[in-house]
């Protein structure tokens, strides 16, 4: 199995990719009920237990289906820092829970290798280098044996708090409080051939893009550069989302999604940011705009409140900005439904976003009551800055 499959191993599935998987687990301690060669390469209940296990443990959706992400994440798993040579291969970027290592040592001595993601990219290379040079190695680049002597003899250098955490809340702050001019991405889930979650007559891809568009509205109008990680037909991966984002050097990506679940109970909204207990690695701006916008949206329309989460899905976790996804309401359950097809209804949620925004860069000088602030009021704030 490779990460380029595009059908996920699931219940019932059979063949060699299965008793990969299960071997792999196994590995790593998530070992399936049943381990006898004969059920091998059989995708039992027992192997999917051990996925969303698994899945659980690494912040990925614990649907306990192998698809290309939770694959990836289950073949990173099984490196660790020292085992091979690390080096950015642009395009073929080297993976794995090494790497993750590696970010975490070099943002601690305080060369910023940016988020913890897992992946050797630049930032990560550009870290090494310095890193390098302080210590009076060849500033290759690469983590060799030297490297790594040099790493294991030294000891966390920058104190109280996450590193990464302490630049971006910085960076925020000496932004300034002006939305105006700065550029924020759209990504409405799903999209062309994939319609998403769907209940009581309504496609989670149209849901989230007629909500982009109102949020565009509202964000052009007090001066935002508004770019979108799709149309109408396109479905790019989450790794090309992020990609784009980066590319476009984005303050802020907000991800638009609607969820739908058999249990018809559930309901409400619910909003997530790139966290990782496991790596320590965190996105104290991105956490910080996920509670403010579950905090505006809850009390703007009244929909159960779901609560802020961290998660490591690749979206959140390659973005070099901070990045919220919202799943604003439940398809599957009607009075969420009936309101998502309410005009009225995803004007609010748009206020409610564009609002979140605002207080995201008010920072300090935030002095709001959340639900309070309307459209009006930030256009009169804009126009006082001038």
């Amino acid at each position: 199995m490779s990460t380029s499959t595009n059908t996920p191993l699931r219940l019932g599935s059979v063949g060699p990719a299965v008793a990969d998987v299960r071997a792999r687990l196994d590995a790593l301690g998530f070992a399936g009920d049943d381990d006898h060669a004969v059920a091998a390469e059989r995708y039992d209940a027992g192997l999917e237990r051990a996925v969303r296990a698994f899945q659980q443990a690494r912040g990925l959706v614990a649907d306990g289906m192998v698809g290309p992400e939770t694959f990836g994440t289950l073949d990173g798993a099984r490196w660790r820092l020292g085992d091979r040579i690390l080096l950015h291969t642009p395009g073929h970027l080297l993976h794995g829970d090494d790497v993750s290592e590696l970010q975490q040592r070099l943002n601690g001595l305080g060369f910023s290798a940016g988020r913890v993601d897992g992946r050797f990219g630049a930032d990560t290379e550009r870290a090494v280098r310095g890193f390098q040079h302080a210590y009076g190695l060849p500033g290759d680049g690469s983590v060799g044996p030297d490297t790594l002597r040099a790493l294991s003899d030294l000891r966390r250098s920058v104190s109280g708090g996450s590193a990464v955490g302490l630049r971006e809340r910085e960076r925020v702050r000496r932004s300034g409080h002006n939305l105006s001019g700065r550029v924020v991405v759209l990504d409405p889930g799903h999209g062309g051939p994939e319609p998403g979650a769907e209940g009581n007559g309504l496609r989670e891809a149209d849901v989230v893009l007629d909500l982009a568009r109102r949020i565009e509205g509202r964000l052009t109008a007090i001066g935002v550069d508004v770019l979108y990680t799709r149309s109408h037909d396109t479905c790019p991966s989450e790794e090309d989302r992020a990609a784009l984002a980066n590319q476009a050097g984005a303050d802020v990506l907000l991800s638009l999604h609607c969820d739908s679940q058999d249990q018809p109970e559930a309901r409400g909204v619910a909003t997530f940011f790139f966290g990782s207990d496991r790596t320590h690695a965190w996105s104290a701006v991105g956490e910080h705009l996920a509670d403010l916008i579950q905090r505006e949206v809850v009390a703007r329309t009244g929909l159960a409140n779901c609560r802020s989460h961290a998660r490591s899905w690749a979206l959140l976790k390659q973005t070099r900005m901070p990045a919220v996804r919202v799943e604003a309401g439940y398809l599957s359950h009607p009075s969420d439904a009936a309101r998502l097809c309410d005009p009225a209804f995803l004007d609010v949620l748009a206020e409610a976003v564009l609002v979140s925004l605002q207080r995201l860069y008010f920072g300090e000088d935030d002095t709001a009551t959340t639900g309070v602030l309307r459209l009006g009021d930030l256009r009169a704030y804009v126009a006082s800055q001038r």
